[in-house]
């Protein structure tokens, strides 16, 4: 428990301990005044006793009369007297002393014991766990490393935080620990409810990043992730996106069309709309027919800042390549930190290829390409599937930073031609 939790658990008791004691150790009953009732009994006795002296004196009462009333005021005046002797005791006192005695012990002590069982101390902390992520800077990577695995550790405890499994998975898909995304999309969707838009979205997510775990086929896991995402809604964009990208690979653009025009069709304010909207187009191409005039009109109306790029392989490299090695296409600030701004992932098969990067492919949430002036965009193929370069793989880069104030969007010539040593 943090400190911050101590101190604030600690102000609401003492609040808490203030409007039940005050009351009962403050409280004052009214004074019964013993000694003036006496005085008052007296002052009325003696009073009587004159109107009587007066009457008797007056020949109004015979003397035996006299003797009789007086006995019996006085008489009256002892039981009056008697009654009030004394004064009364506050008698609620000690009880009061008693029951802020046990509520000074157990306000704290039931609280705390509540709060566990039923507060959201383990949720506050995923929560700052996941703040932490969004505001991590300086080495970013290492940061999100290190808070994922905090976070991971508080939702093995408290498992019953979908937002917390949610960006748990988009935080390895970040650091593309596919594997562990896959395995937290899948945990989101035994924390939804079954049947339900948020179960199929979590199938969806976990299907892609089991994709990427395949390296770019439809393995059993992926095919079973896909069929669970549809079960729940047969529209459900990731599981699309997924059948769009593999058809696509796999040259059946027709196939691709299909899925890619669905999703603009049903989400049409998805984040990677931009991105979707291209991939039509480059299909239609590659089908040798006119791109249709409602993508070509929506693709100029994206806002945001976007550079779009032709990759191709050198000729001399041609025959070299594998066509299942992975393609990655991104763009850095020129200049500036290491992490991309956006990237995409294709295979060689499909060189050579025209891409658009856009702020819906940013690695982060907190940095796109708009973000920056100047880019400076990379393809690389690489034989471990891993987008850190290693020594054999293939990588080209433009002549020259893209100053995106200035950018018109053509398509700018981008060639793989060197190996990395």
């Amino acid at each position: 428990m943090t400190t911050e939790f101590w101190i604030g658990l600690t102000a609401m008791i003492g609040l808490a301990l203030v409007f039940v004691l005050a009351p009962v150790m403050f409280y004052k009953r009214p004074t019964q005044d013993g000694t003036s009732t006496r005085e008052q009994n007296l002052a009325a006795y003696r009073s009587r006793l004159m109107e009587l002296d007066e009457d008797y004196h007056a020949g109004r009462i015979d003397g035996a009369t006299w003797q009789q009333m007086k006995d019996e005021l006085a008489g009256s005046l002892l039981d009056d007297v008697g009654e009030n002797a004394a004064p009364r005791h506050d008698a609620g006192r000690r009880p009061a002393v008693v029951v802020g005695l046990v509520a000074l012990i157990l306000i704290p002590a039931v609280s705390i014991g509540l709060y566990q069982d039923w507060g959201a101390l383990s949720d506050l902390e995923q929560y700052r766990t996941m703040q932490a992520m969004d505001d991590s800077g300086g080495n970013r990577v290492q940061r999100m490393t290190d808070l994922a695995g905090q976070l991971r550790d508080r939702l093995t405890d408290s498992p019953d935080n979908p937002r917390g499994w949610a960006m748990l998975g988009r935080t390895y898909m970040t650091l593309e620990r596919y594997q562990d995304a896959a395995w937290a999309f899948r945990q989101l969707a035994g924390h939804v409810q079954d049947g339900t838009e948020r179960a199929a979205t979590a199938w969806g997510l976990a299907a892609q990043a089991e994709y990427f775990v395949s390296r770019g086929t439809l393995s059993d896991r992926v095919q079973s992730a896909i069929k669970k995402a549809r079960e729940r809604n047969p529209d459900e964009v990731n599981a699309l996106g997924v059948l769009g990208v593999h058809a696509f690979s796999q040259e059946a653009y027709r196939e691709a069309l299909g899925y890619w025009e669905r999703i603009l069709e049903v989400a049409p304010d998805h984040p990677r709309v931009a991105s979707i909207r291209d991939g039509v187009a480059e299909a239609y191409r590659r089908l040798g027919e006119p791109v249709p005039e409602s993508v070509r009109s929506a693709m100029a109306d994206d806002g945001g800042a976007f550079v779009t790029v032709r990759v191709s392989l050198a000729d001399r490299l041609q025959g070299e390549v594998p066509p299942e090695t992975a393609l990655f296409v991104f763009a850095k600030a020129a200049g500036g930190a290491p992490m991309p701004l956006a990237a995409a992932r294709l295979k060689a098969s499909q060189l050579p290829t025209t891409i658009r990067l856009d702020d819906s492919m940013a690695m982060t949430e907190s940095r796109s390409l708009s973000d920056a002036d100047r880019v400076m965009v990379t393809a690389r193929l690489s034989r471990s599937g891993e987008v850190q370069p290693q020594s054999g793989d293939w990588q080209g880069q433009l002549l020259q930073p893209v100053t995106l104030s200035d950018y018109q969007g053509q398509p700018l010539a981008l060639t793989i031609d060197r190996v990395i040593p």
